[in-house]
Order: structure tokens, then sequence, then C-alpha cells
């Protein structure tokens, strides 16, 4: 699987998604940066059983509370815009990443997403490493951003 197989993800804009002005509500953009990293778990190989709490099977041991997002916002989307999310992880520290992601819409680049997100012990919510498959997901996509320079 090459790199871009999981970090490059489509969808299409819903209806629901939009305002009374027609276009995308802001908060949708930050959702679709979440929902990317999800799908891209997924396409890596990663059950989201295995990250994420309360869902059927779930046993993290480890949760990854998003400490700070920000998005900028450079056109609007309206329903059916088939839009790309293109991924970019990059660890701060053992304990710590942040996941920018850009979507563009007929190849243009229209809006901007950062989530922050660190490791922590559910039960004493103290920081610890980040879990071995995100170490992984982590490691090979920077390593396959790093190859396609």
């Amino acid at each position: 699987m090459t790199h871009s197989q999981w970090l490059e993800l489509k969808r299409t804009v819903r209806f629901g998604e939009t305002d009374a002005a027609g276009v995308v509500h802001f908060q949708h953009f930050l959702g679709w940066c979440h929902q990317a990293w999800e799908e891209s778990l997924e396409l890596f190989g990663i059950e989201a059983c295995s990250i994420f709490p309360g869902g059927r099977g779930s046993r993290p041991s480890i949760a990854l509370p998003i400490v700070h997002c920000e998005a900028d916002f450079y056109a609007p989307l309206q329903t059916g815009d088939a839009i790309t999310l293109w991924l970019q992880p990059k660890r701060i520290n053992p304990s710590c990443f942040e996941l920018a992601t850009e979507i563009f819409f007929d190849d243009k680049k229209v809006a901007r997403g950062l989530l922050r997100h660190v490791a922590i012990n559910p039960s004493t919510r103290k920081r610890c490493n980040l879990p071995d498959d995100i170490d992984r997901w982590l490691e090979r996509s920077c390593l396959g951003q790093l190859s396609s320079l």
C-alpha cells in the first residue's frame, strides 16, 4: 500500500453540512479532519476499536484527547462538491502528535485544519507514550512524505 492510499482521502459535501447561505458550516471542517484520520487508521490496518473508546469490542488502554485545534478557510464549499483531504501527520514528542489536513476542491486548497493529540492514561489522566499502532502509523506516514519529496 502506498502512503497516498491512506493519507489522501475523498468525500462529497452533503446538504446537511451546509448552512442557510448554502455553504459548508465551519464546524464540519474539523469534523472532516477527525473522520479522515479515523479512515486513514483503518486503511492502514488499525481497527477503530483499538484506538477509540466506546465502540463494540473497544479496548483502548490509552486515550488520545485533542488538546489544540485550528482551521483556516480559503474558499466556500457547497453541496455536491467532491473534495480531497490530504493528511500530514507530525510527531511532536513521544506522547504527542498533530495532524494537519489540507482540503482541496478542483485542485485548489479551500481549507486547512490542525488537530493536536496527546496520549494519556485514562485512569490517571497522566501523559504516556503514544500507542504502538499510532507510532507505526506516524512513522510510515512520515517516511512516505519524505520519500515523495
